[in-house]
Order: C-alpha cells, then sequence, then structure tokens
C-alpha cells in the first residue's frame, strides 16, 4: 500500500488580492507562509513520511514544499521540480481581478473559465518568453483549459509519480488549484460536468491511500487548523 499527499500551495499574494494569476510568479503572503507550517505539522502529527516531493516551477509552491518538509523534518528529501505541475495558464485573464472579469463577461462565462473543463480564456496576444522555460525547450502557452492543463499534467503522472506508488513508495505533490483539480479528475473519475463542483482550497491537504494496482482504497481531505 502506498500514499500520496496533495497540497494546494499557501495565500499568495494574488491570492489576497482576487487575481487571475496562472504562471505569473507571485509569492505567499504572511498567512501562506503560515499555512504551509500548519500543513507540515498536521502530517506530522499523522506521522507521515515521504519518499520524493514534486512540484511546480512557481515559487508559491517551492516555498509551500519547502515549509512543509521542515516542519516534517524530512528537509533532506528530493524535490522534483516541473513545469508540468505549473497552475494552469489564465491567458490574458492573468493579473485581472476576477471580480471585475465577472463585471465585464458575465458569471456564466466566468464560472465557465474558472471551473469548467474545455472553456479556454482569452489567449494571450503575444507568447512570453521566460528562461526557466525557454533552456527545457518549452513554449509557454497562449492561454489553457482545464483539459490543456490535465493533457501535460498526465505524462508526468504517468513516467514520474505512477510508478514510485506502483513500487510502495509515497509521494508529496504540492502544486496549484487548477492543477490539482485536473489530478484529482483524472484520478477520481469525474465526469466533465461535474469537475466544476471541485474545489481545492490553499493549505488543505487531500490523502489518497492506494493498493497494489493503483486502486484509490481511501481518500481523506484534511481541514488544518
Amino acid at each position: 500500500m502506498s500514499t500520496l499527499v496533495i497540497v494546494r500551495h499557501g495565500q499568495s499574494e494574488a491570492n489576497l488580492a482576487n487575481l487571475f494569476t496562472g504562471w505569473t510568479d507571485v509569492p505567499l503572503t504572511t498567512h501562506g507562509v503560515a499555512q504551509g507550517h500548519a500543513v507540515g505539522r498536521e502530517l506530522a502529527r499523522r506521522h507521515l513520511s515521504f519518499d520524493h516531493v514534486h512540484t511546480s516551477y512557481m515559487k508559491r509552491a517551492i516555498i509551500t514544499a519547502d515549509i512543509v518538509l521542515d516542519e516534517l523534518g524530512q528537509d533532506y528529501l528530493p524535490i522534483y521540480k516541473t513545469w508540468r505541475l505549473n497552475e494552469r495558464h489564465y491567458g490574458a485573464l492573468a493579473g485581472q481581478n476576477k471580480d471585475a472579469v465577472k463585471a465585464k463577461y458575465g458569471a456564466e462565462q466566468w464560472h465557465r473559465w474558472r471551473r469548467g473543463f474545455t472553456d479556454v480564456p482569452p489567449a494571450l496576444q503575444h507568447r512570453q518568453c521566460d528562461r526557466r522555460y525557454d533552456r527545457l525547450g518549452v513554449q509557454m502557452p497562449l492561454s489553457e483549459s482545464l483539459q490543456m492543463t490535465q493533457r501535460r499534467l498526465l505524462p508526468y503522472w504517468e513516467d514520474q509519480i505512477a510508478p514510485r506508488l506502483l513500487d510502495g513508495k509515497n509521494e508529496l505533490i504540492v502544486a496549484h488549484g487548477s492543477s490539482l483539480r485536473a489530478l484529482i479528475k483524472y484520478l477520481d473519475r469525474i465526469p466533465d460536468e461535474d469537475i466544476d463542483q471541485v474545489e481545492v482550497p490553499n493549505g488543505e491537504p487531500i490523502i489518497y491511500q492506494f493498493d497494489e494496482q493503483l486502486n484509490i482504497t481511501k481518500k481523506e481531505l484534511i481541514q488544518v487548523k
């Protein structure tokens, strides 16, 4: 039996300001840092230990992962960083206030962009460049639906995480609201039309336990105090 814990990073400055963030690299707030410590303490209280840690290229996730490991006393663990676990790219919506977007485009369209599976937010006019992706030969998206996010995430799951779980290892993923929703949709086999009901709050771990065939035997959502 193996265990997977997935955690959305602590509150970021963009979360606090109610902005669409995407691949914009924003820092944690003081509260977000505290959430990371609380997650680590809760996982330590449950005597959870891990073999590997997986996170995105975004500092809000990387720093949260570091804080959690420090609270666990497992700072020595290897941390694998991948752009495939990045938040979905919100295209031209990135940096805009969510309430302002809702007022401009209407509640229905706003909801489909935020919570739907196939709707793609308005795209950027020009592709952005960033050394962290350029060096990998990865083109930054112009915009992404949740479906597109899931499509670029799953190869990493299949190649790097699932085989370790099948080998009996315990894995920790610290990532983002949308990338984790995409993974949850896959793991829980959630229909396209129901994924809009799934929310992943900041700093609230979800624990999966698997059998030897990687079937889910238990799932637990933890509200950290």
